[in-house]
């Protein structure tokens, strides 16, 4: 298994990104202003994520996605455990907002983050269409925090 940052063309794994944000104007609000990482493990690429400085210590993560064969295999919990390494010291806290879900909600929280704050309907005030993930309307940003 290897991390790598991914510093051109980051456009190339854009149906991952989409799977974890599925409007890519937002994506591209963080892309390249972000920093990018990809997991191999094999011949192919699994996973990736992009991070961001925000200020005042907090690094957030702005998204994070496996290709959906390769899901719930711990890759996307080893690339929160590589960000955690890799910029401890460096940052107090790593951040991530996403939707009121039953599928991410507990996997960040098995992850260390625990909840933060709310941005009362982020969803439907920032993307052109709904979006559910299983089952449910996303409305509003749940934020986590996790210490670093």
């Amino acid at each position: 298994m290897n991390i790598f940052e991914v510093k051109a063309d980051k456009k190339q794994y854009l149906p991952l990104l989409l799977l974890a944000d599925e409007q890519e104007d937002m994506i591209d609000r963080y892309l390249e202003r972000g920093t990018m990482y990809a997991l191999k493990d094999g011949a192919s690429v699994r996973a990736v994520c992009v991070v961001t400085d925000e200020g005042e210590g907090t690094l957030e993560l702005k998204n994070l996605a496996a290709a959906p064969e390769y899901q719930r295999r711990g890759y996307g919990r080893r690339l929160v455990d590589f960000l955690a390494e890799a910029y401890r010291g460096q940052y107090r806290r790593l951040l991530v907002g996403t939707g009121d879900s039953p599928l991410t909600i507990p996997f960040y929280e098995a992850c260390g983050f625990r909840r933060s704050h709310v941005v009362p309907s982020f969803f439907t005030d920032h993307y052109d269409h709904p979006i559910f993930e299983g089952g449910i309307q996303l409305v509003d940003m749940i934020y986590l925090s996790k210490p670093l």
